[in-house]
């Protein structure tokens, strides 16, 4: 799951006490005026040597820290409104373990703090996260252990229907115990996929010289040269959002069988060519398993955003000399476990047409130029943006002549928008390290 929908979860939740009562807070708690942002705190400390990391923010009224990047072909990259978490600058933080030796972390990135060097958790030790403010305020953990251990056995892909009706793909999870006797379980996984632009072209348009206000028209030079840049195969890679629980407290056996961790559905565009999955298997203590069931019932309960909220979920973290401040987020020490797979979707769907892509990849035209932008008459054009326009901008991207008169003002070109042609707006040309074709 990824830190974004956490922190954002978090903000819009109620505050629930691990004595299993609701607190109820006042709606004017959230007014402006007497609004007060309360610290974040977001930590998972595994079992694999590593640099772990926390996370420190402030909560805030707002209910759309994560806004939805939709892409707009008719607009150039970079504009409009990015919303983002208020992140915690300047702590000081540390991990304590056993009451003695102390783990430092450094910010490395606004409000991310990373530890000084890599190291796991151990069984049967104990640790606690130190916070000291940039105003000098004081917070700490409860004391953390680890539950036991878990590993997964098998990670594996089915063609199914799931219980709504939808035909696709639904990954399984095979897992054992291999110390002490988990019962709680939490998954979170990262999808790579491939992608191939689905209207490419060797050649590309190259405008120089534009200076679209010249008068009596626009001066330029348009031309058509072999494309210099690889950008007909991208990869991507998305963390998951949502929250997947598991719990074996009930089974008269500990082992994991068949446990399902995502459904994709076969019309989704992420598995049309070649798809990654890596999953990772947190054993959880009861007061996180606890906490995360509580996030995933408010995020599933369908009146997030109505008026009436009853607060945020509190941490177990507390400042220390005023325990009844609010403090948001969770910390925890989990042993995990990963596995990954990989898949065509003519493993499973062989001989069948490939997923729709996500864009309207219908080739376009237009004309060439256009009336200067400093012409002082009349015009009474009704024909859509200039090649040249959509070139400076970088919407499209070429395909070839137009020797069938597409477009209502047909011009010399036909292009489509860059995202079809430009696999680049959709991920990275560099293939990850772990990649196997």
């Amino acid at each position: 799951m990824s830190r974004g929908y956490l922190t954002y979860m978090v903000l819009t939740m109620g505050i629930v006490l691990f004595s299993s009562c609701l607190e109820e807070i006042d709606l004017e708690t959230f007014s402006e005026e007497n609004f007060v942002p309360n610290l974040v705190v977001e930590a998972t400390l595994t079992d694999e040597l590593k640099i772990q990391t926390i996370y420190l923010s402030r909560s805030d009224i707002r209910t759309d820290l994560e806004t939805d990047t939709i892409y707009n072909p008719y607009l150039p990259l970079g504009l409009g409104p990015r919303d983002s978490v208020n992140v915690e600058r300047f702590a000081n933080v540390s991990v304590k373990i056993n009451g003695t030796t102390d783990m430092n972390f450094r910010e490395t990135a606004a409000g991310i703090y990373t530890s000084d060097s890599p190291f796991a958790v151990e069984t049967g030790s104990a640790y606690e996260v130190i916070i000291q403010t940039n105003d000098g305020s004081s917070y700490r953990s409860v004391p953390l252990a680890l539950e036991g251990k878990a590993e997964i056995t098998d990670v594996y892909a089915e063609r199914t229907t799931n219980e709504f009706g939808i035909e696709g793909v639904m990954i399984y999870v095979d897992g054992s115990a291999s110390n002490g006797q988990p019962e709680n379980y939490r998954y979170t996984f990262e999808e790579t996929y491939k992608i191939i632009a689905p209207v490419w072209d060797d050649e590309e348009f190259q405008l120089t010289n534009y200076d679209p206000c010249a008068l009596p028209v626009p001066t330029y030079d348009l031309e058509i040269i072999p494309r210099t840049i690889q950008n007909q195969v991208c990869y991507n890679t998305v963390p998951s959002n949502t929250i997947v629980l598991n719990n074996t407290a009930e089974r008269s056996e500990s082992a994991i069988t068949r446990f399902p961790v995502h459904f994709i559905s076969r019309d989704d565009f992420i598995i049309s060519h070649r798809y990654s999955i890596e999953v990772s298997q947190f054993v959880e203590d009861a007061d996180a398993y606890s906490y995360y069931s509580a996030l995933s019932s408010f995020s599933q309960s369908g009146n997030i955003f109505s008026q009436v909220q009853p607060g945020s979920l509190r941490a177990n973290v507390s400042r220390e000399g005023d325990p009844d401040e609010l403090v948001l987020g969770f910390v925890e020490v989990a042993s995990v476990s990963k596995q990954r797979i990989f898949f065509n979707y003519e493993d499973l769907f062989p001989g069948e047409e490939l997923p729709p892509y996500p864009f309207n990849c219908n080739l376009q035209s237009s004309l060439e130029s256009h009336v200067s932008y400093c012409f002082q008459g009349m015009s009474s054009s009704t024909c859509p943006q200039s090649i040249i326009e959509r070139v400076n901008l970088g919407l499209i991207s070429y395909v070839g002549l137009n020797d069938q008169g597409i477009g209502s003002c047909p011009g010399p070109y036909v292009y489509v928008f860059s995202i079809c042609g430009d696999c680049t707006l959709l991920g990275s040309k560099e293939v990850p390290e772990f990649w196997i074709d």
